[in-house]
């Protein structure tokens, strides 16, 4: 967004001819005249404050966490495009993602998202609306073009010690507020909970005293180096929803690099390791993952690695998002699998 002036009255008048043109054209949003059209909706979203006189008709999600967030809540027909896609879209999203225009196989501009005409965005990072991508949130506020941030990144924002899986399910909640489908959002948010439960049951069941046992997430392996999940991140809350500790809990980052030789120093019970077949880099494959570590010198002596205690989860889900419940059911379940019986 490099000339911010002239790409506010082009948005202006995009907006405007959409408004014009979906009114008079119909299409498949909500009837105005329907009780939640009509109803004016306000949530907060990492600190700003949004109202709505009538559902979106026009939402733009910037990631795929995002797009399938809204596929999720049957939103297809209020989507006016998506962005960024990382993986394939799981096949039970697949008719519906087909109906949604894609205006940018990676991160969207400023340019690409005017050219859609959005009465509201959706991203699930902050660093999605920056000058050289989305456009800030301020600059899309004085546009009258409200955005949504998802809560998981957001932290500071939110009430202390609420955990990730619950910040994402606000999310859920606040768009079902937003586009008139609370109903819907509430029985997503209440599936997830009773899945987080559920997986919390061996948890409690631990002595008080025990030890945990101790997981590394190997998300990546970039140029020879292993990225794994930090403490920051949603596999640290996922390793206490079942019993054990994500071994670099200590790290403040979500995704840091660090050396194999320091993966063997803390020696972990178990290995999570986050299959991106789908992203096609060198290296992302779980098969790759694995070889990689039993023909390491020093990871390959590792007892976890010997005894083949190691757990492949779809890496995308292992980000918060619609999925993430998913990787935290195979976590519970591997764990308990290969000896983990609390």
């Amino acid at each position: 967004m490099r000339h911010p002036t002239r790409l506010g009255v082009a948005l202006t008048l995009a907006l405007t001819t959409a408004g014009c043109s979906t009114a008079a054209g119909g299409g498949s949003a909500a009837d105005p005249g329907s009780p939640a059209a009509a109803r004016t909706a306000s949530v907060t979203s990492c600190g700003h404050q949004l109202s709505f006189a009538q559902p979106p008709r026009r939402a733009v999600a910037l990631d795929q966490t995002s797009t399938e967030t809204l596929l999720e809540l049957g939103l297809q027909d209020r989507m006016a495009g998506t962005a960024n896609l990382k993986t394939k879209i799981p096949a039970r999203y697949q008719a519906a993602y087909a109906e949604v225009p894609v205006i940018a196989p990676k991160i969207a501009t400023g340019e690409q998202l005017r050219a859609a005409a959005p009465d509201f965005v959706v991203g699930g990072s902050a660093d999605l609306f920056t000058p050289d991508r989305a456009g800030t949130r301020e600059e899309l506020d004085a546009l009258k073009v409200p955005t949504f941030v998802s809560a998981v990144d957001c932290p500071s924002r939110n009430p202390a010690g609420t955990t990730p899986f619950e910040l994402l399910f606000s999310d859920y909640e606040k768009l079902g507020t937003v586009f008139g489908v609370r109903q819907r959002a509430g029985e997503l948010a209440a599936e997830q909970r009773a899945a987080v439960a559920t997986a919390r049951e061996n948890a409690a069941k631990v002595p008080r005293g025990a030890d945990r046992p101790t997981v590394v997430y190997l998300y990546s392996v970039f140029n020879g180096m292993p990225y794994v999940a930090g403490g920051t991140g949603l596999p640290s809350e996922m390793s206490r929803i079942v019993g054990a500790k994500n071994a670099f809990d200590d790290i403040d980052e979500d995704w840091p690099e660090v050396s194999w030789e320091e993966v063997a120093r803390r020696d972990p019970d178990f290995i999570v390791v986050g299959d991106l077949s789908e992203r096609g880099r060198p290296g992302d494959s779980a098969a790759e993952k694995r070889a990689t570590m039993t023909g390491h010198p020093v990871i390959s002596k590792l007892a976890a690695v010997r005894e083949n205690r190691i757990l492949t989860v779809p890496g995308i889900e292992l980000d918060p998002s619609v999925r993430s419940v998913h990787a935290l059911g195979l976590l519970a379940q591997g764990m308990k699998d290969l000896g983990h019986v609390r």
